[in-house]
């Protein structure tokens, strides 16, 4: 399957969860120029609260992990959709339909989790961005404002 993925992953703790941590954090881009321009690819960008936000890219060839996004192809368009994580929280229960893609179109798709610390029961936050593509697709095209856009944030408390 011709599929471009690429996951942007930023985690914090409560510290930056005001103020101008806040600010910060949600000034962080929500997606990056891909390394190149081959088809099927995962391209993942984490940042930490833990290292400033500074973001850690890593590569793979291939379509994202069928853990995290169901990929369907019928009728020369993909059905993309993504898996929420059974360990975060709130839990959805009600979730939008699955975005369908011909050849060259692509979305981004947001869905955010709150975690307890098994260690300490403190609260983690994740913010996911989905930015995924059918087809070779230029190493600037995630930069672009987004054709479609999933929304799946929900008040995390």
């Amino acid at each position: 399957m011709d599929i471009v993925a690429q996951w942007v992953r930023v985690s914090w703790t409560k510290q930056s969860r005001g103020g101008p941590h806040a600010a910060r954090r949600n000034a962080l881009p929500m997606a990056f120029a891909l390394p190149e321009n081959r088809v099927p690819l995962t391209h993942e960008v984490t940042m930490h609260e833990r290292d400033e936000f500074q973001p850690r890219a890593s590569l793979r060839v291939g379509a994202p992990s069928c853990d995290a996004v169901q990929l369907r192809y019928a009728e020369e368009r993909v059905r993309v959709e993504l898996i929420p994580t059974a360990w975060g929280m709130p839990r959805r229960h009600r979730r939008p339909p699955a975005g369908r893609l011909a050849r060259g179109q692509w979305v981004r798709w947001q869905i955010n989790y709150r975690f307890t610390s098994h260690c300490t029961g403190d609260w983690l936050y994740r913010l996911d961005t989905l930015n995924i593509a059918h087809g070779p697709v230029p190493v600037e095209i995630f930069l672009t404002e987004p054709p479609q856009t999933i929304d799946e944030l929900a008040y995390l408390r």
